[in-house]
């Protein structure tokens, strides 16, 4: 599956690239729910839970469906209105969707007066991992309440933690916004769309770049201006968010990857060959020559070759020039990141 932004027609001014606290906010709570996804942060967020109140982590609890599988859009500029200023219709429909962990089957625009969408809420819930069933009871019990107790439980963030990740962290997102900036203006549309992620490609006819995602989604600029976010705690997930009626965004990583998934799953299947294991562990030792690895592996020196060939492609062979001779070793830097590099890929 896929994200794919259509660019046929489209402007760079039909991209808006804008710094978001209430998104970091939302990167960041993950972190603190998650952390066991974001190794680069999880002292930190021990850290925090340690010395936070109980309030904060009773509220870290009840609301993590707004920030885990499927991030809220409260969180995200273009509502129109701030998040005080949500009607409980509005708010109600936005944190239905959260509690069912996805909006393209579902329609939840009535959901606290049709008993119907109601229902499907419920039973969309219930199959998912708390609280996401609690949360949507709290919904339709008293979407007012559950509205003010989650302002207060953001507002409680700013004081144990926001306030100072923010201020560290605004400068490093406004400079990556001002790169992207910069790249829509000098080179355009799909060049900067394509430096937001490994896992991505451009395609003609039409023009467009695919995401590579685990949801299908068809965004067109032309009709619908899009948001692209940085963030630095929500790393190395790349999210987009295309809810109906509002514009799409894409929150992007300070810095991408730059492994994706397609690199990490050929280097894994690079692996699976038995000749090319033996020609590693010998390249592992030593860096050596295609006539002295034929010789060892009793193999061909075309044969070696295209091992050889195949694993210098996928970035897992270093070559060394010495003279007239040409020898091979692997990387064994490169090799020790497969495992991470596959981690990463899977979650961005």
């Amino acid at each position: 599956m896929s994200v794919v932004i259509v660019l046929e027609g489209t402007a760079p001014d039909r991209f808006t690239v804008v710094v978001s606290p209430h998104a970091e906010l939302a990167a960041s709570l993950h972190v603190l729910t998650e952390y066991g996804h974001h190794a680069e942060h999880a002292a930190w967020a021990r850290e925090v839970a340690a010395s936070a109140p109980s309030g904060f982590r009773t509220g870290l609890r009840r609301f993590a469906p707004l920030w885990t599988a499927l991030r809220w859009r409260g969180f995200y500029p273009g509502l129109g209105e701030p998040l005080a200023g949500l009607s409980p219709d509005r708010f109600a429909e936005l944190t239905a969707y959260t509690c069912a962990s996805g909006y393209r089957a579902f329609d939840f625009s009535r959901v606290l007066h049709d008993p119907a969408q109601a229902h499907v809420l419920r039973q969309t819930a219930s199959v998912l991992p708390q609280p996401h069933s609690a949360l949507a009871e709290d919904l339709l019990r008293d979407p007012e309440r559950l509205r003010d107790d989650l302002l207060a439980f953001l507002d409680l963030c700013r004081g144990v933690f926001f306030d100072q990740l923010w201020a560290e962290t605004m400068p490093a997102l406004s400079r990556a916004a001002h790169r992207v900036r910069q790249r829509l203006a000098d080179e355009g549309p799909a060049a900067a769309l394509l430096s937001l992620s490994p896992s991505s490609a451009r395609l003609d006819n039409p023009a467009r770049v695919v995401l590579d995602k685990v949801h299908h989604a068809v965004i067109s600029p032309a009709r619908s201006p899009v948001l692209l976010l940085p963030t630095r705690y929500g790393a190395p997930h790349l999210l987009v968010k295309d809810e109906p009626g509002l514009p799409p965004v894409v929150h992007f990583p300070v810095h991408a990857p730059e492994t994706g998934v397609t690199l990490a799953r050929s280097r894994m299947l690079a692996l699976t060959d038995p000749r090319r294991v033996r020609l590693c562990r010998l390249i592992a030792r030593q860096s050596m020559t295609t006539a002295d690895l034929a010789e060892r592996l009793s193999m061909t020196r075309p044969q070696v070759s295209r091992h050889l060939r195949a694993l210098r492609d996928l970035g897992l062979v270093r070559v060394e020039r010495n003279g007239r001779y040409v020898h091979y070793g692997l990387d064994l830097t490169a090799v020790e990141r497969i495992g991470r590099d596959v981690a990463t890929a899977l979650q961005y």
